[in-house]
């Protein structure tokens, strides 16, 4: 633990809940405060040992479990938790010090939260992305708090010359019942300091009944004043003495490259002060910038100024011919043919040739670009070898390695301080907008800004892969499934790191095809090829959602053939409670776990649907021109079932009066969290599904910003979203939330819609679909 000596550093708080960034800087201050003691972390701290087996370990740098780097504790009692990833809504940055001051038995409302910049070595990784920080922190957060804990009773009991065994730590003291005798955690701050921190082996942890904060009532995130309060602070929001602001006319094809350009016009715009080329790596190059032409300006809107007068001739490349009709269709016509098996269940070439009846549904989802409410934005400031940047990154560590690379200097050397995320989806997990800036900070000598536009964000992003899905059923002769075959193309996110890749990665292949948890004896998934001409990216649920909608609509679309009820359809699919042997394929992905402590378990997806059947009144009766849809989905390790209401005027008006989601996500931290990112990406979902759409012509993305790339506004909205959070079962270790609640929603929605006007949708968006 580190004791902070200065306690105006903490008092000047303007709530109990304050934010700040720690740095290298800040600690090297602290050590220097007179008649103070500051415990420094070592280089290398010890990793995590798990009672549970995840994936965390091979992540890059795995995890950190020291109290001495994650917490401080000032001698007035204030506790300091680190938050090592990025806050972009899931509220990360509570959750983790909420189980470190739980296990610690800290008073929350005397505890702050710092957050940590880019460095894995002393925090462990940082990636900000699939859904993983609790699932890989609770248990390691749980033995940071533990330990500190351990330590304050073992100061304790030396200062009252008693055994450890007779103190307890009890919200923010540790008593010595037999005596009366009570001291305060600051009071011990300095002696706890001394002591060793304890072997992980022998920590005593908490009793889950005994738990005050974790999975109980409402805990608001620590940011939400601030935020609501407009003090927040984003990317945009940093400014630096002698900044200068950019923005940068990049290739408007992928793969393109300058050719020439004229500044003349554009230097005559009051407050431009420089025109400059930026340089690009060849596509692919993981997320290295396109390059193009830099405006700088003494202010972002004198750059774009400055840009829009920019003359320039641009080399297409090999992409500039991309075109999403002609490619639709190369797609549709991959997936009518044989593709690389991938999953080989039973022999189901045979068994849909006995079939008694076959049903083909061939789905089409598009392009989607993120389109975060912050735009990439962030600052660099370049000195001799030395590089710090402020930016709303994912993966701070990862930020920090590329940007040392790219510049050629040691990573020790490059400082990333991670700002609030409006919005990231995976977006930010790039850092292609970092690196730009770090590029024009060391040309010209000076900090710089780099701002994108909505129009640079949407044309220049990575994008979430176009897809044909399509899915082949066999039945027989009493309405039984007896083969399935799913063909999955699309351009796969591998593309980005490494020319001609052509299949799906496995990491792609694990969600929603290859982990297919039906009960069926003759099952085959195939991928065809697919060539990217755009760069791919993740996005929020990546491959899951054009599997899940392929899948949950072929479900309903067996029921109506079938004249059955979509939910004991759905139920009969997946089958008896079991784990799911995919003994078939070849190193299945999942997630990143081990498949002992995450197996397909069917018993889990069953009662996710059992019991959003239940709460969400599945067959209750309706007003004419509405319906219910269902769907299910395993995604991030998590279980997750929606049913969504819709009403469809006579004019082909679409609403969503209600929609009801069960999730089982193990052991869980904050409800409150669970339940805002369900609503989320409720609308999200929607939003997707009436419009999301990019599409290329001549190389060129189509869309520009919210009008011809729109979201939902409030009054689209679904008018009430109830979620239910299923109780985990003994030891269940925790598992995503994040990203889960996306992939069941449009096929929901969209079999909802097909119960309320028996219009069967397969190609997204919804647009003009449903009109008279």
């Amino acid at each position: 633990m580190n004791i902070l000596t200065n306690p105006k550093k903490l008092r000047g708080f303007e709530r109990h809940f304050k934010v700040e960034n720690v740095s290298r800087r800040s600690i090297l201050k602290g050590l220097g405060i007179a008649g103070g003691f500051v415990l420094a972390a070592p280089v290398m701290s010890r990793t995590a040992f798990a009672a549970y087996e995840t994936g965390a370990s091979k992540m890059p740098h795995g995890t950190v479990v020291d109290p001495r780097v994650f917490v401080s504790i000032a001698p007035d009692g204030i506790v300091t938790i680190v938050g090592h990833r990025a806050e972009m809504g899931t509220g990360v940055r509570t959750s983790l010090p909420l189980i470190v001051a739980e296990e610690m038995e800290a008073d929350w409302s005397r505890v702050r939260v710092q957050q940590a910049p880019g460095d894995e070595v002393k925090y462990g990784n940082q990636d900000t992305d699939g859904s993983r920080s609790t699932r890989h922190y609770l248990l390691p957060m749980r033995q940071i708090g533990a330990s500190a804990r351990t330590m304050l009773e073992a100061a304790a009991a030396k200062r009252w010359g008693v055994p450890a065994a007779e103190v307890k730590a009890s919200n923010h003291e540790v008593v010595h019942s037999a005596s009366g005798r009570k001291l305060g955690f600051g009071d011990l701050a300095t002696d706890a300091a001394k002591e060793p921190v304890p072997g992980i082996e022998g920590l005593k942890l908490k009793d889950a009944k005994d738990f005050r904060y974790l999975g109980k009532g409402q805990i608001g995130i620590v940011d939400l004043h601030d935020i609501t309060t407009g003090k927040a602070h984003y990317g945009a929001d940093t400014r630096l003495p002698g900044m200068k602001y950019a923005v940068i006319a990049r290739p408007p094809v992928t793969g393109g490259k300058l050719k020439s350009f004229d500044a003349t016009e554009a230097m005559k715009v009051s407050g431009v002060e420089k025109v400059m080329e930026v340089k690009g790596w060849p596509w692919p190059s993981k997320f290295q910038p396109l390059g193009g032409v830099a405006v700088i300006a003494r202010n972002t809107g004198a750059a774009i100024k400055g840009r829009d007068a920019l003359k320039i001739v641009w080399d297409d490349g090999a992409n500039g011919k991309y075109d999403s009709v002609s490619y639709r269709a190369s797609l549709e016509e991959a997936a009518r043919k044989p593709g690389l098996v991938v999953r080989k269940d039973g022999d189901a070439d045979a068994a849909l040739k006995s079939a008694d009846k076959i049903i083909t549904g061939e789905y089409y989802l598009p392009h989607l670009a993120h389109v975060s409410m912050e735009p990439p934005v962030a600052v660099a400031d370049v000195k001799g070898d030395k590089c710090e940047i402020w930016a709303p990154v994912q993966s701070a560590g990862g930020t920090r390695e590329d940007v040392a690379k790219t510049l050629g200097i040691p990573e020790a050397n490059v400082t990333v301080n991670v700002t609030l995320l409006g919005g990231g989806f995976g977006r930010k997990s790039k850092c292609d907008f970092a690196i730009e800036a770090a590029l024009l900070s060391k040309e010209l000598g000076t900090p710089v800004k780099v701002q994108w536009t909505r129009e640079d964000d949407v044309h220049h992003g990575f994008l979430h892969t176009v897809s044909v899905e399509r899915i082949e059923a066999g039945l027989d002769k009493n309405g039984r499934v007896i083969a399935w075959r799913h063909r999955s193309v699309a351009p796969t996110i591998a593309s980005t790191f490494a020319a001609g890749a052509n299949h799906a990665a496995a990491f792609e292949l694990g969600m929603g095809l290859i982990d297919n948890p039906f009960e069926i004896a003759n099952l085959q998934c195939e991928n065809p090829e697919a060539a990217a001409h755009t760069r791919i990216g993740w996005f929020r649920s990546v491959s899951n959602i054009p599997r899940a909608f392929a899948v949950q609509s072929m479900v309903a679309e067996i029921a109506a053939a079938t004249k059955r009820d979509p939910k004991e359809m759905l139920l009969e699919l997946i089958g008896s409670p079991r784990i799911v042997n995919l003994s078939s394929v070849k190193d299945p992905w999942n997630y990143g776990e081990p498949y002992d402590s995450y197996p397909i378990d069917t018993g889990r997806l069953r009662k996710v649907v059992e019991l959003v059947a239940d709460k969400g009144g599945w067959g209750r009766s309706l007003p004419k021109g509405h319906g219910l849809g269902i769907a299910a989905h395993r995604s991030f390790v998590s279980y997750i079932a929606t049913i969504v209401e819709v009403a469809v005027d006579d004019k082909g008006k679409l609403t969503v009066p209600r929609v009801d989601t069960a999730i089982d996500c193990g052991t869980y931290v904050n409800p409150e969290r669970i339940e805002s990112q369900i609503e989320g990406a409720a609308i999200m979902g929607l939003s997707l599904a009436k419009y999301g759409e990019i599409t290329f012509k001549d190389g060129r993305v189509q869309q520009s910003n919210y009008d011809d790339f729109p979201v939902i506004r409030m009054d689209e909205s679904p008018l009430v979203t109830n979620v239910y959070i299923a109780p985990p079962g003994p030891d269940t270790p925790p598992s995503g939330v994040g990203e889960p609640g996306v992939p069941p929603f449009a096929p929901a929605l969209i079999n909802a819609i097909f119960a309320a006007t028996g219009k069967r949708i397969r190609n997204l968006p919804i647009g003009k679909q449903l009109e008279a």
